[in-house]
C-alpha cells in the first residue's frame, strides 16, 4: 500500500513539472531580433566594419576536448603595445649623436693629454682674455709631484735663430707678432726642419696646411722664407681675431680658429691642450735669445746669437 502511494506521488510531480515548462497553446513566440545587414564586395561602404576581417575555423573532431580559438591581428597588437609601453629614457636619433653629446670637429677626439693638469690651473675659456698670460707662464712648472712642461733645448732654438733669424725679423716687422714667438712655434712645430711634413699634410718650418698656405699667398711651403712669411701672417691675423690673447692664438694656430670659437676656448683635443703649454715653454727659452727679452708675445726682439 505504501509503495503504491509513493509511485502515485512521483507521477503527479512529474506531470506538474512538464505542465510548467511547456508554453500555453495560444502564447505568441518571442519577437526575433533582426541581424544588422553587413555590406560586402566592392560596394561596401567604409565605416565601423572597415577593419573587420574573418577567418573560417573548421569544427574540431569528435575526439577533441573543449577548446577556445583566439584570433590575433599582429598589426593591431603592435599598435596597442605601442600605446601602452613607455618611451625610452634617452632615445638616440638615427644617424646622430646621443643627446648631450656633441661630435668633435675635424675628427679629433676629446681626451686627456700629457699636460692635462695644466688646465686645472689655467682657464681655457675664450672670454678670460690675455690677462692670464702671466699665470699661464707660472703654471708651466706647477704640475703634480714637481712636474713641469718640457721646453726645447736652448741650443736647438739657437740653431734655428742662426739659420732663419733674418727671415723671421723681416716677416714680423710691422706686425703684432714677436720674433721670439715665431722661434718658439718653429721649435715645436718642426724643430727647424724645412722639409718636415706631417701626417695631416702640414709642411715646412711652421707646418702650414695647404689651405692656410694658399690663404696667405704661400706658393711653396718648403721654401723657408715663404713658409715663415705665411706662418707669421696667420699668427698676426689670429692676434687681431682674438684680441692678443696668446692662449687662444696658439690654440687656433694648432686646431683652427673655428674650433676655438666653436668650443668657447681651447678645444678639448689632447694635441691642442698639450700644444699650447709646449709653445709657451718654448717661448720662455726663445725670449732669452733676444738682446732685450720681450715681456709679451707682441713685443719686438733682436736675436743676440752668434755662429
Amino acid at each position: 500500500m505504501a509503495v503504491s502511494l509513493l509511485c502515485a506521488t512521483l507521477a503527479a510531480g512529474r506531470a506538474l513539472a512538464e505542465t510548467a515548462e511547456a508554453p500555453p497553446p495560444d502564447a505568441a513566440p518571442p519577437p526575433a531580433i533582426p541581424a544588422e545587414p553587413v555590406a560586402t564586395g566592392p560596394d561596401a561602404a567604409p565605416g565601423v566594419y572597415a577593419d573587420f576581417t574573418f577567418k573560417r575555423i573548421a569544427a574540431p573532431g569528435a575526439a577533441a576536448g573543449k577548446r577556445i580559438t583566439v584570433q590575433i591581428d599582429p598589426e593591431e597588437q603592435r599598435r596597442r603595445l605601442a600605446s601602452t609601453l613607455p618611451p625610452p629614457e634617452h632615445p638616440i636619433p638615427r644617424g646622430g649623436a646621443a643627446p648631450g653629446l656633441k661630435p668633435e670637429a675635424s675628427g679629433r677626439q676629446a681626451a686627456p693629454g700629457s699636460y692635462d693638469w695644466y688646465w686645472n690651473t689655467v682657464s681655457p675659456a675664450l672670454g678670460d682674455g690675455a690677462g692670464r698670460f702671466s699665470q699661464a707662464l707660472a703654471a708651466l712648472g706647477q704640475g703634480p709631484d714637481g712636474q713641469s712642461v718640457a721646453a726645447p733645448r736652448l741650443q736647438s732654438l739657437q740653431d734655428i735663430a742662426l739659420a732663419h733669424g733674418p727671415a723671421i725679423l723681416r716677416a714680423t716687422a710691422g706686425t703684432r707678432v714677436s720674433p721670439a714667438l715665431v722661434l718658439a712655434v718653429i721649435g715645436i712645430e718642426s724643430a727647424g726642419r724645412s722639409d718636415a711634413v706631417s701626417s695631416a699634410g702640414a709642411v715646412g718650418l711652421m707646418q702650414l696646411i695647404p689651405a692656410t698656405a694658399a690663404r696667405f699667398g704661400v706658393t711653396d711651403s718648403t721654401v723657408a722664407a715663404q713658409n715663415i712669411g705665411g706662418g707669421v701672417a696667420y699668427l698676426d691675423w689670429l692676434m687681431r681675431e682674438f684680441d692678443g690673447d696668446p692662449l687662444m692664438v696658439l690654440a687656433a694656430y694648432n686646431a683652427g680658429e673655428n674650433a676655438v670659437k666653436g668650443n668657447g676656448g681651447v678645444p678639448p683635443y689632447a694635441e691642442t691642450r698639450d700644444y699650447v703649454p709646449k709653445v709657451l715653454a718654448a717661448w720662455t727659452v726663445a725670449r732669452g735669445l733676444c738682446a732685450t727679452p720681450p715681456e709679451l708675445v707682441s713685443d719686438g726682439c733682436v736675436f743676440a746669437v752668434k755662429g
